[in-house]
């Protein structure tokens, strides 16, 4: 365990600085966006197209990985998402800033993948639960940092962004500078969704609503917080604690679903998000600091382990050597409900007020809840005996790696 952790040392070290400069960037600019008058709608545009740049690098950045290697794509996905990240301080323009998150969105795709495969192979199927756990962990906590970070400067100048860009600039130094070999991209996945969704189409369904509020929330949060409070630090708390908030929440809501099942747990948080965001709505003229703060951190509490128990509970229902294929194809259904998710909610924005964000996710959560519980009655769950473990289940979750990345084992077995 410990030669596993060694030889993922300086990859974790570049990982925390990275996703430090993110999570300033992800916070800073709707701030930004708002300071400068953009239209909501604009401001979902912008939230929609990184994630349409980071689907997008999903599926294609394999290909390149392949022809010039982990470490050099590393490195030249870095430069360019540490420039973008500039430019968006010298161009003040909405459909600039379009184009420049979905180019971003592109990069940290990339990165993603180089990170996850570089974790995949040095770990093994007895530690690579614990070594994805840890890695979790290090991205939630970093994010939450970066966010603290926008309250160094004043928005409205340079600064931040020049932040942003030096952390991007900084993570490439650990890798550039690594003795460990980089690992090889073994095969390319074939997408089969009409399987998928005889695996399970509630988690198909789960992750395409799940992508749309937590994508909507990324991108609209802010301009949310902003139309509340003038004092940019309520936003920047407020992101925090939803951070916070979800990384809490984790292991306990894991804990749960390998008890009760995990469509009961997912059905659970999607109610338990519709109450959050009728709180959230309905106080929205009378809440503080310390009240809007704990609001925050309940609904990343609820929110932000849905994804995980969806693709668990889908891996639940799969062979072993359809993790892969599972994993990928729900990770996409996300990507596009974390497109589509910004721009009906910015609308709903539009046609209303900042707690439209909130009556879009209530809304969301809400059909996800309704629709699973139909589900759970016209089919009872798998035995919870059946389950794989939370732990486990975490190995094969959230990774833009397994995009493409076949296991070992499953190469074996069809070459046999």
């Amino acid at each position: 365990m410990k030669a596993n952790l060694k030889s993922v040392t300086a990859l974790l070290i570049s990982v925390a600085i990275l996703l430090t400069g993110q999570g300033l960037q992800g916070t800073l600019l709707p701030i930004r966006a708002s300071l400068e008058a953009f239209s909501t709608i604009s401001v979902g545009f912008i939230g929609a197209a990184y994630f349409l740049g980071f689907t997008v690098g999903c599926i294609f950045g394999a290909e390149l990985v392949k022809r010039v290697g982990h470490i050099r794509v590393f490195l030249a996905m870095t430069a360019l998402a540490s420039t973008t990240a500039l430019i968006h301080s010298l161009i003040l323009y909405p459909w600039i800033w379009v184009l420049l998150r979905m180019l971003t969105g592109f990069c940290f795709a990339i990165l993603y993948v180089v990170i996850e495969s570089w974790i995949n192979d040095r770990s093994s199927n007895q530690n690579r639960g614990v070594i994805f756990s840890i890695y979790v962990m290090i991205t939630l906590t970093v994010q939450a940092f970066g966010q603290l970070m926008v309250l160094l400067y004043e928005p409205n100048g340079i600064e931040l962004f020049a932040i942003t860009s030096i952390l991007i600039t900084l993570a490439a130094i650990p890798i550039a500078l690594s003795t460990t070999p980089a690992p090889e991209i073994k095969q390319t996945t074939n997408f089969n969704f009409t399987k998928l969704f005889k695996i399970s189409p509630a988690a198909i369904i789960g992750c395409l609503f799940v992508g749309s509020v937590n994508g909507s929330f990324w991108s609209l949060a802010p301009i949310f917080m902003t139309s509340l409070f003038s004092d940019i630090s309520y936003t920047v708390w407020f992101m925090t604690s939803t951070i916070i908030g979800g990384a809490l929440s984790q292991w306990p809501i894991g804990f749960l679903s390998d008890k009760i099942g995990r469509r009961k747990m997912i059905v659970i948080n999607a109610f338990l998000g519709v109450i959050v965001a009728s709180i959230i709505i309905s106080s929205i003229q009378s809440i503080n600091f310390i009240g809007i703060n704990l609001l925050g951190a309940a609904w990343g509490a609820v929110s932000f382990p849905m994804y995980t128990l969806t693709v668990a509970h889908a891996n639940d229902h799969a062979d072993p050597g359809d993790y892969v294929l599972v994993s990928s194809g729900l990770l996409l259904m996300f990507g596009i409900g974390a497109i589509i998710g910004p721009l009906l909610s910015s609308i709903l924005i539009s046609l209303t007020n900042a707690s439209g964000l909130f009556i879009f996710t209530g809304i969301m959560h809400l059909l996800l809840a309704l629709y699973l519980s139909y589900r759970i009655i016209r089919r009872d769950s798998s035995p919870i005996d059946d389950h794989i473990s939370f732990n486990d289940a975490l190995a094969a979750t959230y990774t833009a790696s397994q995009v493409y990345e076949y296991e070992e084992d499953d190469i074996d077995s069809q070459s046999e």
